[in-house]
């Protein structure tokens, strides 16, 4: 392309629209960085289905989560609008003041957007729509926080006084835009309810309650905003209460009784304050888990160190359960990125399919797997030859395999919510209070081998029969839900042991009684004057006695219910090692998910800073032996020499170290009066790096010596 114009200018050709690329979408993504496996654009459609019915059911589960407190906030601000309009003296007395709405929703702040917008939706659909969200963070003055008020509920542009004289003093305004106080907010609210209701002229009662829909103002993180701005602002808000119907809802992380630290009592009593408090955030991880991980419904898992991981951080980070979803999310796209072979990951009669489909490559991949290995070595010579060299007869026993590894899955789970409502109810909960407890036991290895276990079983064995009949009443309920053959096999024995326990009450035998009657303490037959020897034979004949005492029907009966649950436990509770193929359903590396979301930022600066050829991939910064480069960055420079010094730093003598190295990369001849020397470039790129550590957290600057700073760190830490 080219141009005949003879003067001198600059020409711009706009390209045409077929030479620009279409930008890759998520799928070009993931199958370019999987390996050529040959099915990566089956396991993407794999994942995003599993992902997408995983994502429906938990924003189905988190909406039935927080309806209740969702429904109470909507009724109480129905009250407050129906309160206003009646004429009765302690509806006026009220009406003078605000209503307030304390709503406690828990530490976990990242899943508090999800219930503010949810609740601001239900308000905008059924009781108001004017309603506005602010943050503390766009709030951090008194006239920012009115304007942002003003701005969302009338949704024009506000001015303060500064733009209305800059408006004045302009003869055509760019813009209109209104006054920023709430004196503009009532006359905007009066001529907007005034035309909403003048065409219907006759009304019901009931239309009368939405003549004035409140205004509502939510503070998402209530102890985040400015005590002395929240305060000036409900006191301005309190001159407007009669021409406003003002509404508050706070939302609190901690307690309620921060209202009352960051409000006085002057402001709080303007304040008509009713608390409203959310499920807890464990409650809210159990719901999730129960219904995301302990099911058969989704064929993909997370073996026990990738559910403990997901877990701590949960626990020990930030109580967040959204972020435990996107903790699920990241193993889930992790799974069928690195494995091949999780395109058999999906339902059974799919799996069944894409077994079939499955070429030499993938076949041997099966061969390779540790589960697999395991399993040939217990076949005899000629089975093992016929799997490792016939594809069509590998394929036929993987495919059992596969059916095998659901069986377990459908059985696992109702087992082990069997066992954990048996083992919950003993006193300490020696298999935890929670489920998630006893599932990572059961993930680890045979639960039965745990001496936690075997104590249950003690305990289980000396439970009332009230106590018993109740829980296996409970444990019937859940294998009533199972649709696995063998969980309706075990379902039928459980209910016999029931109905043996009843027909206990209809039946009493006098036969203990009797053997009681014959039976004489050895206590009673020796003397009154004995020795050591004579009493402890005693005692050992009595307890010989005891042992050898025949049991009563109900504590044979019981025995026989432990034993029962016992068998169920090593029948179906054993871990997901011991299956063949579960690599192709289970996560299992853990230390991946850990350095995704357990992220360490001083490690990783000091790695950079030790050695920044890692991240800047430049051949000039090789070094060896752990030095660093004369030609690196000064920050690289200046830390390399501070890790030299001791727990002081001598500012000048770190600068005359910092002016030699960079002068050696420079090429100054070091027997030149130059070399080393301190020039005001120098000088300046050492203050700047020395700030830069600073502002990292390496260094700070001491009282002790003023020309001296003081070292931070040690070590690896």
């Amino acid at each position: 392309m080219s141009t005949s114009s003879v003067s001198k200018g600059c020409f711009v050709f706009k390209p045409t629209a077929k030479k620009r690329k279409p930008s890759p979408g998520i799928e070009d993504y993931f199958i370019n960085g999987c390996d050529a496996a040959g099915n990566n654009r089956e396991r993407f459609k794999l994942c995003h289905d599993l992902w997408t019915n995983i994502k429906t059911d938990t924003e189905f589960l988190q909406e039935e989560l927080n309806r209740k407190i969702l429904d109470s906030l909507l009724n109480f601000t129905g009250k407050c609008s129906l309160t206003r309009q009646q004429s009765d003296w302690a509806s006026q007395m009220r009406a003078s003041e605000i209503p307030t709405a304390a709503l406690v929703l828990g530490v976990n702040v990242p899943d508090h957007d999800i219930t503010f917008q949810s609740l601001s939706d239900l308000l905008q659909q059924s009781v108001t729509p004017h309603v506005v969200s602010l943050q503390a963070k766009e709030c951090s003055a008194l006239k920012l926080l009115m304007r942002r008020v003003l701005e969302r509920i009338m949704g024009t542009a506000v001015a303060d006084d500064e733009d209305e004289e800059e408006v004045e003093e302009r003869s055509t305004p760019r813009h209109t835009s209104v006054h920023c106080s709430l004196g503009t907010l009532c006359n905007w609210y009066n001529s907007v309810t005034k035309v909403s209701s003048s065409p219907g002229k006759k009304r019901s009662s009931s239309g009368k309650d939405h003549q004035q829909p409140p205004v509502v103002i939510i503070l998402k993180d209530f102890e985040a905003f400015n005590p002395k701005v929240l305060q000036d602002f409900i006191l301005i808000c309190s001159r407007y209460v009669q021409q406003l119907p003002l509404m508050f809802i706070f939302g609190i992380a901690t307690s309620p009784s921060t209202i009352q630290h960051m409000l006085p009592h002057s402001v709080s009593s303007l304040l008509c304050i009713e608390l409203f408090q959310s499920l807890s955030c464990t409650q809210h991880l159990a719901t999730v888990m129960d219904k995301l991980i302990l099911t058969s419904q989704f064929p993909f898992k997370l073996n026990g160190k990738v559910l403990q991981v997901l877990v701590s951080i949960f626990l020990y980070h930030d109580f967040s359960v959204r972020n435990f979803i996107k903790g699920l999310q990241l193993a889930l796209l992790e799974h069928f990125h690195s494995e091949p072979l999780s395109v058999l990951c999906c339902k059974k009669k799919e799996a069944l399919l894409n077994m079939k489909q499955l070429d030499s490559d993938q076949l041997e991949r099966i061969r390779q797997l540790p589960s697999f290995v395991r399993f040939l070595e217990t076949q005899d010579a000629e089975e093992q030859d016929n799997l490792l060299k016939n594809d069509a007869h590998l394929k036929e026993v993987a495919s059992k395999m596969i059916k095998s590894l659901q069986k377990y899955h459908k059985n696992y789970y109702p087992v082990l919510r069997v066992l954990h409502t048996l083992t919950s109810a003993l006193p300490r909960y020696p298999l935890g209070k929670q489920i998630r407890e006893l599932h990572l036991i059961c993930l680890e290895k045979n639960v039965w081998e745990n001496e936690d276990y075997l104590s249950a079983i003690k305990l289980l064995k000396m439970l009332a029969k009230e106590e018993l009949t109740t829980l296996l009443q409970g444990c019937a309920e859940i294998l009533r839900s199972s649709q696995s053959k063998r969980m309706k096999r075990g379902l039928a024995q459980l209910e016999e042991l029931i109905n043996k326990f009843k027909e206990l009450d209809a039946t009493v035998t006098d036969a203990p009684q009797d053997a009681d009657e014959v039976f004489t303490s050895p206590i009673k037959n020796l003397q009154k004057k004995t020795d050591l020897f004579q009493l402890k034979k005693a005692l050992l004949e009595m307890n010989e006695s005891r042992r050898s005492k025949k049991q009563t029907p109900f504590e044979t009966l019981r025995n026989d219910t432990v034993e029962f649950i016992d068998s169920l436990v090593k029948t179906h509770l054993s871990p997901p090692e011991s299956q063949t193929l579960f690599e192709v359903c289970y996560y299992t590396s853990s230390a991946s998910i850990r350095r995704h979301l357990n992220a360490t930022p001083r490690i990783s600066i000091q790695a950079a800073l030790t050695s920044p050829y890692y991240y800047l991939q430049n051949e000039r910064l090789k070094a060896e032996d752990g030095s660093v480069s004369n030609s690196a960055p000064d920050i690289c420079i200046a830390y390399k020499l501070h890790l030299e010094c001791g727990r002081l730093i001598n500012l000048y003598d770190w600068l005359e170290a910092y002016a030699t190295v960079v002068s050696a990369a420079e090429g100054v001849d070091p027997e030149s009066e130059s070399f080393g020397k301190v020039d005001e470039v120098k000088h300046a790129r050492f203050i700047r790096a020395v700030s830069e550590l600073e502002f990292l957290g390496f260094i700070k600057s001491t009282k002790v010596k003023t020309d001296h700073v003081a070292r931070l760190t040690w070590g690896g830490c």
